[in-house]
């Protein structure tokens, strides 16, 4: 796919992928449409690259004012950034997020300052976000559904990534919205690449969030980034050792260099998926995991 490219996911009747396109790398950022009775947005990317998404609705012949849901699986501006913007552009539309994340879509400033701490210089690929009415937003919990008419979507708790994290259930058609909670799916080579921001990564959550998703073993996984790909069991398990295993990475290292901005240096140097996500892209992905692990070693989450 290239940005901005529309694609119907396999087996599922009426759901399209739209790659936003994040950070500059095609395929990275994945939203998804759900053309159903009640029409419904899932994440959103960072905002940037929103026409994407309008352009998408047009193709599909799904206009503003019929948009009813819009759902980010959770608050973290690669997928929750463009949330006013798409809150404005469909005014019919109810933002629907964890209600630990809904005051941070209200009022996003800690919310900025907090990711432009975490990304850096990658903040040019981010939309400054537009602040949603709190009478535009219903918060969700774990549990909730999400009636969009002729299907419904339940909600599921994932708070290991971030505690304002759900993913959504399509049992119709056995679809799996993850967020992050499944990590980063590396195309061409069936591997998933470990996330792990600060400041509130747990990796046990996290671990107890792979096996949700290996209890409800859905036909099909819908990726934040990287798009939808067909749920085998290998790929939680391989998921649950990558988590551990890049843990203990971390923590050795520390132990070996006692100083932490060393310990940073080092993931980015030897750092694999250039070839994947670009030099640059791959580096700050590496430093914004490492320093999500120490945090979490810092907290006893890790």
């Amino acid at each position: 796919m290239a940005i901005g490219d529309l694609s119907p996911v396999d087996g599922a009747d009426g759901v399209h992928h739209v790659d936003v396109g994040t950070h500059g790398v095609p395929n990275y950022g994945s939203v998804y449409v759900v053309d159903a009775a009640e029409p419904a947005i899932v994440d959103t990317g960072t905002g940037q690259n929103r026409e994407c998404v309008f352009d998408a609705l047009d193709e599909l012949g799904v206009d503003l004012d019929a948009v009813r849901h819009i759902l980010p699986t959770h608050a973290h501006l690669d997928h929750a950034g463009g949330a006013g913007y798409l809150a404005e552009a469909c005014p019919n539309a109810t933002v629907r997020v964890h209600e630990v994340g809904a005051p941070h879509l209200v009022d996003p400033d800690r919310l900025v300052a907090g990711t432009k701490d975490a990304v850096g210089d990658q903040w040019e690929f981010y939309a400054e976000p537009v602040p949603i009415p709190e009478s535009q937003i219903d918060p969700l919990t774990d549990g909730d559904e999400v009636d969009l008419g002729d299907r419904t979507l339940s909600v599921v708790g994932a708070p290991g990534h971030a505690p304002h994290q759900t993913m959504f259930l399509d049992s119709r058609d056995g679809l799996l919205f993850t967020g992050d909670a499944a990590g980063i799916y590396v195309p061409g080579r069936d591997i998933i690449k470990e996330t792990s921001p600060p400041p509130q990564f747990d990796l046990e959550a996290c671990l107890d969030d792979i096996r949700t998703i290996e209890a409800i073993a859905p036909e099909t996984l819908c990726f934040g980034h990287f798009g939808a790909v067909p749920y085998h069991p290998g790929l939680m398990a391989n998921y649950k050792r990558t988590l551990v295993e890049w843990v203990e990475a971390v923590r050795q290292r520390r132990a070996a260099l006692d100083d932490d901005t060393a310990v940073i240096e080092h993931f980015e140097e030897t750092v694999e998926l250039r070839s994947v996500w670009s030099e640059r892209k791959a580096r700050a992905e590496e430093r914004l995991n490492v320093r999500g692990v120490l945090t979490a070693l810092d907290r006893g989450t890790a």
